[in-house]
């Protein structure tokens, strides 16, 4: 396993040695202590999700706050998608900026987002299964969001305007301003 820290403190790019041979490949796709190791972390997931998404899907910016807040280990099983890391930690020099990787199946790049993150993605391909671990509970109470496309972040989805499809629910989200006062 490669671990790779992006210029967000905290926030790595995990890529999986990976076997392969005529009958297909093989790769450790997490190993805690590793993982713990080689991020000098001490991260205990206890809950994976995975959704579907169509070509053109934004998910994001989402967050939880306080004492559910989660940091996330996220990858790609079938697609291509762009992933994208905000750093909303007030006291971070990097308060504000964030960092996008591409994830796919043929990559097998994993991205750590810890906690204080925003996160969201988007999907380039016709489909993608994403999958993360959570190091906390979902809490319906304690979500926050930021506007996926708010011009003070930035951030190229690399989905041309008239091909996203955001819920309803992260159409209205504020702006970073509006929640951080940078």
């Amino acid at each position: 396993m490669k671990v790779i820290e992006t210029h967000l403190k905290g926030c790595f790019i995990i890529e999986p040695q990976k076997f392969g041979d005529s009958r297909g490949y093989f790769f450790e796709s997490f190993n805690a202590k590793r993982f713990n190791e080689l991020t000098n972390t001490e991260t205990l997931f206890v809950q994976d999700n995975q959704s579907y998404s169509t070509k053109g899907v934004i998910r994001g910016l989402h967050a939880q706050q306080g004492e559910f807040a989660q940091a996330k280990l996220v990858r790609v099983l079938q697609g291509k998608v762009i992933d994208v890391a905000v750093d909303a930690r007030p006291d971070s020099p990097t308060f504000g900026q964030h960092v996008a990787v591409e994830l796919s199946e043929e990559n097998n790049l994993q991205l750590f987002i810890p906690r204080g993150f925003l996160h969201g993605f988007s999907v380039l391909s016709e489909t993608a299964v994403f999958f993360y671990k959570c190091d906390n509970f979902y809490n319906k109470d304690s979500e926050q969001g930021i506007i996926y496309n708010d011009p003070a972040l930035g951030i190229d989805w690399r989905v041309e305007e008239e091909s996203e499809i955001v819920s309803d629910k992260d159409i209205i989200l504020p702006t970073f301003n509006e929640i951080y006062k940078k």
